[in-house]
């Protein structure tokens, strides 16, 4: 009988939150089933010879324990031997993001690989909104200074965020156009995503689980006071709030189009009812948070459907 194994491309085991984090809520429930699990960084994935070889971690992980994994021997591990390929490693999605895609995609057609490496790069988690801009607020993606200028002489009160951005960083809530500062902004991160504010921030943003083409949740994030993120990283909490029937409506339209695109896992965000652009493909967030409020895993229903 072959061997279950799993292998992980995530970010280094060191920036794993034990508590909150995604990639170990479904590596645990995995293991549960049996499934060997092998875990490499991006560096570590290399083409050789026609076979595509990761430098893995063999690991057990662990549930409610301070020291979460243990390292039981560290192989050089041909990836058409998994069963499945988990791509979680976190954003930016950078060339080097796009390089593995390419070499991942070699063993596709033996391997099943979530997300398919070819439909992450067909949906850039950003960008990939522009085909749903029915939905969001006034929305502006742009380098040059005159385009931009006109947008806040309109919108007044903007959002600023780098297309590769994640987690919150680097975003700024502007109350005019301050060109000195956006100029400097531009040159760090060529094209930005420029987004009108929503005032609505403040009751949190929704955060809705998109599974095999199906929602399956949502938590909502509230920030601290006074501040603009709703991430849980940067110190948001979370609840559960029923979606809406105008979320639900949309959910429903974008999963379709994430099921055509072969997206088995997404996360989509809302503020007041209005996706806020971020098609979350490459590393999810969120599901350790939901069974923690409601004492539903969704990590079986991911390994169901499989």
């Amino acid at each position: 009988m072959r061997k279950k194994i799993l292998a992980i491309q995530g970010s280094s085991l060191n920036r794993i939150n034990p508590k909150t984090d995604s990639t170990l809520f479904l590596a645990l429930e995995a293991q549960i089933r049996g499934y060997q699990v092998y875990y490499y960084e991006p560096k570590n994935l290399s083409f050789i010879s026609g076979k595509v070889v990761a430098k893995c971690f063999k690991l057990i992980f662990f549930k409610d324990k301070k020291k979460f994994f243990r390292i039981s021997k560290i192989v050089n591990l041909n990836l058409i031997k998994a069963s499945v390929l988990l791509v979680r490693n976190e954003p930016p999605f950078n060339q080097q993001y796009i390089n593995t895609t390419f070499i991942m995609e070699h063993i596709s057609h033996k391997v099943q690989i979530i997300n398919h490496p070819k439909s992450i790069r067909e949906v850039p988690e950003k960008l990939f909104s522009m085909r749903l801009m029915t939905f969001m607020p006034p929305t502006l993606i742009s380098e040059n200074l005159s385009e931009i200028k006109k947008f806040f002489k309109k919108n007044k009160k903007v959002i600023v965020k780098p297309i590769n951005g994640y987690g919150g960083n680097n975003v700024l809530l502007l109350n005019a156009f301050k060109q000195k500062l956006i100029t400097s902004y531009l040159k760090k991160n060529n094209h930005v995503i420029f987004q009108k504010y929503l005032t609505g921030i403040s009751k949190g943003d929704r955060r809705v689980f998109i599974i095999n083409g199906k929602i399956r949740g949502s938590i909502t994030r509230v920030p601290k006071k006074g501040n603009i993120l709703s991430n849980m990283s940067k110190g948001a909490t979370a609840k559960i709030d029923k979606l809406t029937s105008k979320e639900i409506k949309i959910s429903k339209h974008v999963a379709l189009l994430l099921k055509k695109k072969k997206i088995y896992f997404a996360g989509i965000d809302f503020i007041q009812g209005r996706l806020i652009g971020d098609i979350n493909v490459t590393s999810p967030t969120g599901l350790a948070t939901y069974y923690d409020l409601t004492g539903i895993n969704l990590a079986k229903y991911f390994w169901d459907n499989i």
